[in-house]
């Protein structure tokens, strides 16, 4: 039965295929061979692959795009709206308190994520103190560069961590799921940024969503990962207690995949982190602005400065991530020990 499902499946592709083949064939608008024994006698198309051979992906993308403007702009429009809104009292809250409340309040929740490890949490003050120290200007770009960050990684955690359940309980939905995520990860983020400008307009909102596109797969991977690797003799032991599967999601399965799960958050950060200047290009305000502008008038200072600044709020989302994450490790250990 799967040899004759695979053969199907197979056939299919290739019907696909010659379909494909034969259509950019016939939509091309170069100058193509008139019948089959002019192709068989003029054989320069061998050397340089031909112009009419063109899949019309590009027209095809155009075409959707446009409509999807067109069709369902009012959509995107409440969207930019609704992310706007929240990252401008987010932004609001950031840049209007304090920097010294500012730097107290991440240690403090370091020093209590990290499980009181006081190297860490004095690593932690020490970088977000050096942020403003090296450029005033610095603190409150890292804070519009922090909020764009943090709505992205709160859309990852939204979207990511139900399609990862949904993946660890499916292994027919997992494999086609995972072609898509190599597929994200493998795109250029610039390429990201087009469509969100098209259908979003310049700003942090297209930024926001390339973000969350580059940086989802890792969270799904290692949520999706963290849940299958939970040991089945536990699961067995919630069964044999009544545990719907709701209840063996959100008290076994979530619970005793947490550590990996923080992982997958932590590498998120570093990758939403990747995109700060890329962001600039688009109008979003933040660190990346300076190293645009070192780049712009070669700068090499103002380039160095900005640089440092992003390395030292990279350590410092690091630090914090990866410590709750050992934290809970920790924890997982001493449980079933």
């Amino acid at each position: 039965m799967l040899k004759h499902r695979n053969l199907i499946l197979w056939s299919l592709l290739g019907c696909m295929f010659v379909a494909l083949v034969g259509y950019s064939y016939s939509v091309s608008t170069q100058t193509k061979p008139g019948s089959l024994g002019e192709l068989l006698s003029d054989r320069t198309w061998l050397n340089n692959w031909p112009r009419w051979l063109d899949m019309p992906l590009q027209k095809w993308t155009n075409d959707v795009i446009a409509w999807l403007v067109q069709t369902y702009g009012w959509i995107f429009d409440a969207v930019n709206a609704f992310l706007l809104g929240i990252l401008v009292s987010l932004l609001n809250a950031l840049t209007y308190l304090p920097w010294p409340v500012v730097i107290l309040l991440v240690v403090a929740l370091t020093y209590v994520l990290s499980g009181r490890k006081w190297g860490t949490t004095l690593l932690v003050g020490a970088c977000l103190f050096f942020i403003g120290f090296l450029s005033p200007r610095f603190w409150d770009k890292a804070m519009q560069t922090t909020g764009v960050m943090l709505i992205a990684i709160l859309l990852c955690i939204v979207i990511g961590m139900p399609v990862a359940i949904a993946m660890s309980r499916s292994n027919r939905l997992r494999n086609a799921i995972l072609p898509i995520l190599d597929l994200m990860q493998t795109i250029p983020s610039f390429c990201y940024l087009i469509p969100g400008i098209m259908l979003f307009g310049l700003g942090a909102v297209p930024a926001i969503i390339a973000t969350f596109i580059y940086a989802v797969p890792p969270l799904i991977r290692l949520t999706d990962l963290g849940i299958r690797l939970v040991d089945p003799e536990i699961i067995e032991a919630a069964e044999s207690f009544g545990a719907s599967p709701r209840q063996k999601l959100f008290i076994v399965q979530i619970p005793l995949a947490l550590p990996n799960i923080m992982q997958g958050i932590n590498q998120c950060t570093m990758m939403a982190l990747a995109l700060v200047v890329i962001a600039s290009m688009i109008g979003t305000r933040g660190l990346g602005d300076e190293v645009l502008l070192g780049l712009q008038q070669l700068n090499v200072g103002r380039a160095l400065e900005a640089g440092i600044a992003i390395v030292l709020l990279a350590i410092v989302l690091d630090r914090i991530t990866q410590a709750y994450g050992d934290t809970l490790q920790k924890r997982k250990v001493k449980a079933e020990k």
